[in-house]
């Protein structure tokens, strides 16, 4: 019987789009394995709290034990980011994550971790996504020409999100089959992966940049960049009011509702799957469609965040709750992609990390306050209530910045086009990495 004939390496890359060069491949595969792991881990970190005897208020302070450092050390990440190479210092935060992540699974699986040790644990994993997310910003979009930055990026986050939700049904099940502590794990082997495939970006044609006023200077740049534009300030205050109360939500509640009426942990990485789904859906649908008016749209299509806190607050039952996890995870997609492309569009290259900073550090701002505080809240107020005020707290400052005229009237630009990175020198282009919205 004759051997099927083998795809030569130049045949296997012409399947891939024209535009996609070793850059972006290397960039959606490695953040394509991290959230394989990621998913799952952070369903397992919430039920290693509760195995080790934790409470809800536990499981918030663990939750607000990962994101206080993140919002601390953001803008000192964004300035670094935009003075030393983008690819070391998010092969440096991976390693950090990597070994975060291992000691945590050691903990969890050897003797009876105690809840000082997970804080300090997940929190050294938050100081390496700091410096991670303002350098992974300036890159994936500088790697493919402008022209195809849009669909450049719905592709990447389809195929993040399609991972994510492998990770979440995965980790959801193996976390009731063995344990969290074999997923936590599996994060960190994924971590280790990730950054192995970051380090072997092509950064040659990078042009070394100038020296700049010092670090305090360069925050101060990215500042008047950041204020000087009120649909960037006016979203981000909004998103810190809405990625408090759905990471409260999602992190602390999700759980709790998924222990005490849903049956355990496999229903609720069933539910977080589908909000992969979701966003796989709302990818697909930007790859094919381009709005006009990029931030309006997006707005209107974060208001479908509040259903995932309304559907604990009933609570759905898992067929349900899956439902809205569907719909919010579309709509955050159309969101995330339409405010990167408006970051793209219009906030300078050589800034763009600074910016990102406060970009990210003021959406997460509110984060660990919201997380530490939702166990208080359940007990004061109940679960019940406290959910519900989650999603009106999504639905309030989003009907607020539809006042901003910038936000409804900022239109797309075309965008002329350039050598993409990995493909032909760029002397003027940032390196290269993966992009994340901090709203989302």
């Amino acid at each position: 019987m004759s051997q099927p004939p083998t795809d030569s390496p130049a045949t296997a890359a012409r399947r891939l789009p024209s535009w996609a060069g070793r850059n972006y491949t290397l960039l959606t595969g490695a953040a394509v394995v991290t959230n394989l792991g990621s998913h799952g881990a952070l369903i397992a970190s919430a039920f290693a709290v509760m195995d080790a005897g934790g409470s809800g208020g536990d499981v918030g302070l663990v939750a607000a034990a990962r994101t206080l450092p993140l919002v601390l050390f953001l803008l000192v990440g964004g300035a670094i980011a935009d003075r030393l190479p983008r690819h070391r210092v998010m092969v440096a935060a991976n390693a950090l994550n990597c070994l975060s992540q291992a000691a945590f699974a050691v903990l969890v699986l050897t003797g009876d971790p105690q809840l000082w040790q997970m804080m300090l644990l997940t929190a050294l994993c938050g100081t390496g996504t700091a410096f991670f997310n303002p350098a992974a910003e300036g890159m994936l979009l500088s790697s493919v020409s402008g022209e195809h930055s849009n669909r450049a990026f719905a592709l990447f986050r389809m195929a993040m999100n399609g991972a994510g939700i492998g990770g979440a049904a995965l980790g959801g099940a193996l976390i009731a089959a063995i344990g969290p502590g074999w997923v936590l794990a599996v994060d960190a082997a994924a971590f280790a992966v990730a950054g192995a495939l970051r380090a072997f970006l092509d950064v040659g044609h990078i042009a070394e940049r100038a020296p700049g006023g010092g670090l305090l200077a360069d925050l101060r740049e990215g500042w008047v960049e950041f204020r000087s534009r009120a649909w960037l300030w006016s979203i981000v205050l909004q998103f810190s009011v809405v990625v408090a109360v759905v990471g409260a939500a999602e992190s602390v509640y999700g759980p709790l509702v998924a222990r005490d009426r849903l049956g355990g942990p496999a229903p609720w990485g069933v539910a977080l799957a589908f909000f992969g789904v979701g966003t796989i859906a709302g990818a697909v649908l930007m790859m094919l469609w381009k709005p006009r008016r990029l931030l309006l749209v997006g707005t209107l299509c974060v208001f479908p965040l509040a259903l995932p806190s309304a559907g604990l607050a009933v609570p759905l039952p898992t067929w349900g709750l899956c439902a809205v996890m569907f719909a919010s995870g579309a709509a955050v997609e159309v969101f995330g992609v339409s405010w990167m492309t408006t970051m793209h569009q219009e906030i300078p290259e050589e800034k763009f990390s600074r910016v990102s900073a406060y970009d990210w550090f003021g959406s997460l701002s509110l984060l660990p306050l919201a997380t530490a505080l939702a166990g208080p809240a359940e007990t004061v107020f109940g679960r019940t209530p406290a959910l519900w005020g989650c999603a009106a707290l999504v639905i309030v400052p989003t009907a607020l910045v539809l006042l901003v005229p910038e936000v409804r009237h900022i239109t797309r630009k075309p965008v002329p086009a350039k050598p993409a990175a990995g493909h032909a020198p760029a002397p003027d282009s940032s390196p290269a990495a993966p992009v994340g919205s901090a709203g989302v």
